[in-house]
């Protein structure tokens, strides 16, 4: 077997031989010995470059320059292809090693699994009664995103899958040799058939169809995750002597913004909302629907409780008679909401409202089992079942609504000027705070019908109001949070408040403010400590209040190092000011895949927030790529679940300890150099602008089909309107990275001068989880820069002389950054400390160099030409490979 080898991590190098064999005879067969041998010479010239030490980029041009258009769109499929296959092997040897509760080298050493989580609870002293108290009431809630990251085809997701799973099969020891060669042929039919399919997605994803990549995921992986995680979670708990938990206890549950997030999507209308709403319930009718005939295979028992036999009558098959009828329950619930979405008349008969209906059924059947004697049939699919029910419940997914704040002032402007109020718009915060209020307690309704037939109604307002109606329908259950992006002030919350009044909302869903930028954050605990004080809002939260730190708006503001201390500060005011008020409070991370915009590891992630803030309960979005890499296959995602119970456990009961006055001084100085740093550039140098549309893919970017969200907030403008990952994305495509250590790198060479910082930046760096979690972040992500491959781009695609100046300051100002690291951490290289990272990033330059010189030499050709189909489709190929490459998108 691969794993007895000395070296854990020879598999994975054997995987990625084998892939990078088959791919190759692939090659010679469907495209000829000529683009085999052009591919090859092309990837031992950037192997033989880069061994060189410096990048020898003349013999590569030499190479490329020739090449016809079609022959470019060929090599850079060839190229792709392997960094793809290449994810895949890491990924497979990543279950493999957790499956023998190793760590994969290449992540951070700071992931710890529940076992040892314990281990470390129990050496530091805190008892069992204490752990079982948290763990009773532990909270994960992980929101799927439609941030449009994903540049891989569904299409070809599976047929990666499916690539995984024959290394799966490859991996068994007691394979026959006949057996072998049938896997292996297998594999190679598997990726003919990935190099046969068209890697570019050619239409733009609808809300819907995001929606129903979401619906997927759970489908494919999380369906068995759940269930399978939960299992290996009891078995730990079982092993460190904890009491077991209620056989249907489940912490983590899934909520998502795909088809309710409309700020800034006009794609996102409330009748996309209702749809997507009666999808999730279809497809979650469907899934029960499947485990109960299951079931009915399974439960043909004939002894049963009094209680259950009172349902049933005299019956040999007791069970099957309860389980038919919750078929057949399940069964009308689907027709209902099909007949629902494709506005046909229902059926008739009862099925599911609520997911305690549903519950009674299976309750039933489990108290009967295990009051005769069966419990461990009662522990097998129909625990996996209940497990599901109280994660997923009957709706699948909670549905967040996400609206920006001026959409709902605008609404109620309408309406104050409707009925001769006067302009709310241009009122001052008192004075709508008095009307919000007075109409938050009124019995009477606001507006009539007229007013939804006048002039003042306009589009954007009766959308901002059909939202809200779409509310009102629902019901509670299968919404999640009403999220007010670019929140400023106490009305902006109490204004959704009275929106959702207006529409009758019976059960309000919780209004959560968005603070994003760094005034914000800045400023988000007067704005919350301002709400604690008025009577009525109080009473509302009385059961918990729910705050989103955004961070990639934030860093898109201030750079990484600024954004970072000021989400910290914030969430430490926060969590102050509730705890003053005896309110439980939940910190809803707004993160992404990439270190710019909050990636990281789960643990370091959760131990790098302020000491008390975590408390058994964090809300946390995962987004596009991240959801395919961390829930994309069951083993996986059942490990990454529990790391989320590990790390909030952990998180909660051994918080990091508070951080030295000398520390927080230290910090204000570092993001005081750091912000202004990032500031000169991004917001005062007039060549940044130009210099991003002209170096980078930004302006290409926009014609990949990744999302159903335009890139930019508003058309034209500056980076101001650009989103916050299409400015990530393609600072990463010429791996400049600028975002993620901008300003960073001049706040660590200022300190570092002085002999007394040094010591303090030193201590921090051994003592504190938050800045450990910045330094290695900024580590990782420089070891992914290259300064050689920026200017690649710029000598082929400016010839401007003040854009050639601000692209050697950027490259010298990243150089600076590293030698600064290099300072700080006594390190005389990057990634030292992870030697298989470092070699996961060397591995693919030899097949990534290539496609950013193709990338750069396409932009160009592109740019003299109208339009060209070929060539756009070689452009898409290589932002799609370059992005699998990097593991990261935006």
């Amino acid at each position: 077997m691969k794993l007895v080898n000395q070296d854990q991590n020879a598999p994975l190098r054997e995987d990625v031989r084998l892939l990078g064999e088959e791919l190759g005879a692939v090659l010679r067969e469907q495209a000829g010995e000529p683009l085999f041998d052009t591919v090859e010479t092309i990837r031992q010239a950037a192997v033989e470059s880069r061994g060189q030490g410096e990048m020898e980029v003349s013999r590569l041009r030499e190479l490329l320059d020739p090449l016809d258009d079609e022959t470019l769109l060929e090599v850079a499929r060839a190229f792709s292809q392997f960094l793809n296959l290449a994810n895949i092997a890491e990924q497979r040897h990543r279950e493999r090693l957790h499956r023998h509760h190793q760590r994969f080298p290449g992540d951070p050493d700071t992931d710890q699994g529940l076992r040892q989580v314990l281990a470390e609870l129990k050496k530091a002293g805190v008892g069992q009664d204490r752990v079982m108290s948290v763990l009773r009431d532990l909270s994960v809630e992980l929101v799927l995103t439609a941030h449009p990251t994903e540049v891989t085809r569904r299409t070809l997701i599976r047929k990666y899958d499916q690539i995984a799973d024959l290394l799966t099969d490859m991996d068994r020891p007691d394979l026959t040799e006949e057996e072998q060669q049938k896997l292996r042929r297998h594999l190679r039919e598997q990726i003919l058939s990935a190099w046969s399919t068209d890697e570019i997605r050619r239409e733009r994803p609808t809300p819907v169809d995001e929606a129903k990549w979401g619906f997927a995921t759970i489908e494919q992986s999380l369906w068995q995750a759940v269930p399978q995680g939960m299992r290996e979670i009891e078995a730990e708990l079982e092993l460190a002597g904890l009491d077991a938990l209620p056989a249907d206890w489940v912490p983590i549950r899934f909520a998502s913004w795909m088809g309710g997030d409309r700020d800034g999507n006009p794609n996102v209308t409330a009748a996309v909302t209702r749809q997507v709403l009666l999808l999730a319930r279809w497809m979650a009718a469907d899934l029960y629907l499947r485990d109960v005939e299951n079931l009915l295979a399974d439960l043909s028992m004939h002894r049963a409780s009094d209680e259950l036999l009172e349902h049933t009558g005299p019956s040999h098959e007791p069970y099957r008679l309860v389980l038919r009828r919750v078929r057949d329950r399940l069964r009308i619930t689907r027709a209902r909401m099909e007949a629902r979405v494709a506005g046909r008349k229902e059926p008739e008969g009862e099925g599911y409202t609520s997911s305690s209906q549903l519950l009674e059924a299976l309750s039933l059947i489990d108290r009967s089992l295990r009051s005769v004697g069966l419990s461990a049939i009662a522990d097998g699919q129909l625990k996996d079942t209940l497990r599901r029910l109280n994660c997923f419940g009957i709706t699948l997914l909670c549905l967040d609504i996400r609206q920006e704040s001026t959409r709902h002032t605008d609404a109620l402007d309408a309406i104050t000027r409707y009925l001769e109020l006067g302009s709310y718009a241009e009122w001052d915060e008192h004075q709508k705070q008095q009307f919000l209020l007075a109409e938050l307690e009124s019995r009477r309704p606001l507006v009539d019908e007229a007013f939804y037939c006048s002039d003042l109604c306009s589009g954007e307002v009766r959308e901002v109001l059909d939202t809200c109606r779409v509310i009102a329908e629902q019901g509670p259950e299968g919404l999640g949070a009403y999220v007010i992006s670019m929140a400023r002030t106490s009305s902006d919350v109490l204004a959704v408040m009275l929106l959702q009044k207006i529409a009758g909302v019976r059960e309000p869903m919780r209004v959560v403010p968005l603070f994003e930028t760094l005034d914000d954050l800045n400023n988000a605990a007067d704005t919350m400590s301002a709400l604690m004080e008025i009577p009525l809002y109080k009473q509302r939260v009385g059961a918990g209040q729910e705050v989103m730190i955004g961070y990639s708006d934030s860093a898109k503001d201030a750079g990484f190092l600024g954004a970072a201390w000021a989400q910290f500060r914030s969430q430490e005011r926060l969590t102050e000011i509730f705890r003053e008020h005896g309110i439980p409070l939940t910190l809803f991370h707004g993160r992404g895949g990439s270190i710019s915009r909050g990636g990281s590891p789960t643990r370091m992630a959760l131990l790098s927030q302020p000491p008390g803030s975590v408390a058994g309960r964090i809300r946390v979005t995962e987004q596009g790529e991240m959801i395919r890499f961390k829930y994309g296959r069951p083993s996986v995602a059942a490990y990454n679940l529990e790391q989320y119970v590990a790390a909030t456990l952990e998180a909660t009961l051994m918080p990091p300890a508070e951080p030295q006055p000398e520390w927080r001084e230290e910090m204000d100085r570092l993001t005081r150099v750091s912000v202004d740093a990032y500031r000169q550039v991004v917001r005062d140098d007039p060549a940044l602008v130009a210099y991003l549309r002209t170096v980078t893919p930004e302006t290409e970017l926009s014609r990949l089909a990744l999302g159903s969200r335009p890139a930019r907030r508003k058309p034209g403008g500056g980076v101001e309107t650009l989103r916050a990952i299409p400015w990530v994305f393609a600072w990463t495509q010429i791996r400049l990275m600028l975002p993620a250590w901008l300003g960073s790198g001049a706040a660590l060479e200022s300190a570092l001068e002085s002999r007394e910082e040094t010591e303090i930046l030193h201590a921090m760096n051994e003592q504190w989880p938050f800045f450990q979690g910045a330094v290695d972040m900024l580590e990782m992500v420089l070891a992914k820069s290259d300064t050689r491959v920026a200017a690649w781009y710029e000598e082929r695609l400016t010839d401007d002389a003040e854009q050639i100046r601000l692209g050697r300051e950027l490259r010298e100002r990243l150089a600076a950054t590293v030698s600064a690291l290099y300072r700080l951490t006594g390190r005389d290289s990057l990634l030292d400390n992870n030697p298989v990272m470092r070699w996961s990033i060397r591995v693919r330059d030899p097949y990534t160099d290539p496609l950013h010189l193709l990338q750069a030499e396409l932009m160009a050709r592109l740019r003299n030409r109208e339009e060209d189909p070929e060539l756009e489709s070689a452009l898409m190929v290589t932002i799609a490979g370059i992005a699998a490459g990097m593991r990261n998108t935006g």
